[in-house]
């Protein structure tokens, strides 16, 4: 009997810092349920020193993620990953014998480093995405022509596809709070009823 209330009281106090947890990562705390127990759980928890990392990795990572949300991130680290793709396939060295490509390597040199450029503009600079990405689409299509038939294909096929998800971004999201989230499922959910 006596083994049975401390797993039941162990369990609670588990569940309470999960749920301690999950309000300190959104910025809410809500007191109406705590005793003077739930008050020591929520200061063990929100204590720095028990953290693993020494760090509180929830208030760090919102705000990269939502940084990364507001721009074409991934379309352009793909847009820069051709690019470089492109760059050391056209930078062949064989012993003593240097390989270059294209009028005088210049070619091999150019298109990669614009490409790079682009990609790292349509991240910083999200407002002219439309332009960045037609431009590196067009220099993506040619570095098959132009860099050892597209860094062996695949720089630029990586290029090609971030510079097509650079164009189709279709701008920053809207945040949503919980609180329209909720308004929004209660009333799909009044819908249902009726």
């Amino acid at each position: 009997m006596r083994e049975s209330s401390t797993s039941e009281h162990q369990t609670s106090e588990f569940a309470l810092t999960r749920r301690s947890r999950r309000n300190a990562e959104k910025g809410t705390t809500t007191m109406d349920h705590s005793t003077p127990e739930d008050d020591s759980i929520q200061e063990i928890d929100s204590n720095p020193e028990n953290d693993e990392s020494g760090q509180d990795s929830s208030q760090q990572r919102p705000g990269f993620r939502h940084w990364r949300r507001q721009r074409p991130f991934i379309s352009g680290v793909l847009v820069v990953l051709g690019g470089i793709e492109l760059f050391f396939s056209g930078q062949l060295d064989t012993g003593n014998l240097h390989i270059q490509f294209g009028i005088e390597g210049l070619q091999a040199t150019i298109i990669p480093i614009a490409l790079v450029v682009l990609g790292l503009f349509a991240i910083f600079q999200p407002k002219q995405h439309m332009f960045y990405g037609i431009i590196a689409l067009v220099l993506a299509v040619y570095s098959l022509i132009g860099v050892n038939l597209g860094g062996f294909i695949i720089g630029m096929l990586l290029a090609s596809i971030g510079s097509v998800l650079v164009v189709a971004w279709m701008g920053p999201r809207d945040p949503v709070t919980d609180a329209e989230r909720k308004d929004g499922e209660a009333s799909a959910g009044e819908e249902g009823n009726s």
